[in-house]
């Protein structure tokens, strides 16, 4: 359908919490919005999100995607001056972030006032459920487009919403409210703020409990995953529990980013893969904001190198440390580490940003050892490489119980930033999944290649095949068009 014949009025605003991991899939939704739908593509972030969102952007749009900017005043919450991405927000501070991002409502409803003509609908991120007020106000379609996957984010809107937990823990574990497919979860797969949480207790949870609410006013929900991945799990749970439409419509992936950010980088790991035989390579990335504990870098360093397998690490400051300052070799990993590994040429050490799509598409490539944040996630199981997991906050934990206990293509390596590497056990995880030979790790391989055929065919679009997440893109775009009308009139 060409919805540009369709109506006059096919713009879209697309508003994006200030972080990474949604930026990006809000920029690929775009993409296919704008490229495949014909829709214009409004963008709405802070001031100082602009040069990051025009790096993303393809350099020909012809303005079919303008950014506009409304104020951020994170000053008046404690977050400091300059700061308006969570990418250099110090991680203590990110109630602080997230109290703040609630200030913005009074400027965005200007915004969408302004706005002529009236927009087709309003895709926000599930960190703005409150935009469902100024939607309905402006009689505009409303949705929350949420960048995580829909059984990790079910386990979250659960278990926020029902708090405290450990009054209801039974041998450590306890049953997610109103989520029983999920079964029961241990306290260990559970984030630190999450089990520790008592209702306003702290700014925290606060934050996040009025965040989870407010989905329920939205007038659709958008998933970054796949129907047949989790038509029974965490798309079951908010269809049931909502009663709203929800599309999967994931998943979203912006190769661009690796290369534009690349440089001398992308060649140099590139260059060090394609010496390595196939299946061959460990990689370990903890993504761009999430990082170990000093004793944990040291005790993954040493199960590394005693592991016997190639790997590629990408090391950033451990925390209680400035994870975008300089990394100290000296301090934080084993004497003489990197200088055995490059001399072996068994590993190689990236430091601060490695191009991990481009790393987990090469033939080289066996396994990754992931924190599970959904972003890396979607990453390595579209390019079918199995998933060694640490979660360590957030819906990471849950993510990594999907991932082993679901989809059977993970196996959880360790859990939290106070979990104790243990040498020995670490190694025979690492073997068990790199180990094609094992029936263990042939049953995995088999499995995260399934999942991954399934997460390719969902985005087809091409002789008359259309995958799952294409079909739902379609439908959730004649519920707009359908309610465009229905105004109208």
């Amino acid at each position: 359908m060409d919805y540009k014949r369709e109506s006059s009025r096919n713009n879209i605003v697309l508003f994006p919490f200030m972080a990474r991991g949604h930026i990006i899939p809000f920029i690929e939704l775009a993409n296919q919005l704008q490229q495949t739908h014909n829709c214009t593509i409004t963008f709405v972030t802070t001031k100082l999100n602009i040069p990051k969102f025009s790096s993303y952007l393809p350099p020909n749009n012809n303005n079919n995607i303008r950014l506009l900017t409304i104020p951020f005043c994170g000053s008046s919450y404690g977050v400091p001056p300059g700061i308006e991405n969570t990418d250099i927000l110090p991680s203590h501070l990110l109630s602080n972030f997230m109290e703040a991002s609630f200030s913005l409502q009074p400027p965005f409803r200007d915004l969408i006032s302004d706005l002529s003509p009236r927009p087709l609908c309003i895709i926000a991120d599930m960190c703005f459920g409150w935009s469902h007020e100024i939607a309905r106000e402006f009689d505009v379609f409303h949705a929350i487009f949420c960048t995580g996957g829909a059984f990790g984010y079910a386990c979250v809107h659960s278990l926020w919403l029902n708090l405290p937990h450990l009054k209801n823990v039974t041998n450590e574990t306890i049953m997610v409210p109103d989520f029983p497919e999920a079964s029961r979860i241990h306290v260990s797969e559970m984030s630190d703020d999450l089990r520790d949480a008592v209702e306003g207790d702290n700014k925290f949870s606060v934050a996040v409990q009025k965040m989870v609410s407010q989905w329920k006013n939205a007038g659709a929900m958008l998933f970054n995953t796949v129907e047949e991945l989790e038509a029974n799990t965490g798309l079951l749970y908010f269809r049931r529990k909502l009663g709203r439409p929800v599309w999967p419509i994931g998943p979203f992936i912006l190769p661009a980013v690796a290369r534009k950010e690349g440089g001398n980088t992308s060649e140099m790991c590139t260059k060090w893969l394609d010496s390595k035989p196939a299946r061959s390579v460990l990689f370990v990335s903890f993504g761009s904001q999430s990082t170990i504990s000093p004793s944990q870098m040291m005790d993954l360093a040493m199960v590394l190198e005693s592991s016997g397998k190639n790997f590629i690490w990408v090391v950033r400051p451990p925390i209680g440390f400035d994870i975008n300052g300089e990394f100290r070799a000296e301090e934080w990993l084993p004497k003489g580490f990197e200088d055995r590994i490059r001399e072996s040429e068994r590993g190689l050490i990236v430091h601060k940003w490695a191009p991990q799509v481009d790393i987990l598409s090469h033939e080289a490539v066996s396994a990754f050892l992931s924190h599970c944040g959904w972003s890396s996630i979607i990453e390595a199981l579209t390019h079918s490489v199995p998933i060694i997991g640490w979660p360590l906050g957030g819906d990471q934990f849950f993510n990594a119980k999907f991932l082993e206990e679901v989809l059977g293509v993970c196996v959880v390596f360790a859990r939290g930033r106070s979990s104790i590497v243990g040498h020995e056990e670490m190694v025979k995880k690492i073997e068990l999944v790199m180990n094609v030979g094992s029936e263990k790790g042939s049953e995995i391989r088999r499995k995260v290649c399934e999942v991954g055929n399934i997460m390719r065919n969902a985005m087809k679009d091409e002789n008359g095949f259309k995958g799952s997440s294409v079909k739902a893109m379609y439908d959730f775009l004649d519920a707009a068009f359908a309610e465009e009308r229905q105004t109208s009139n």
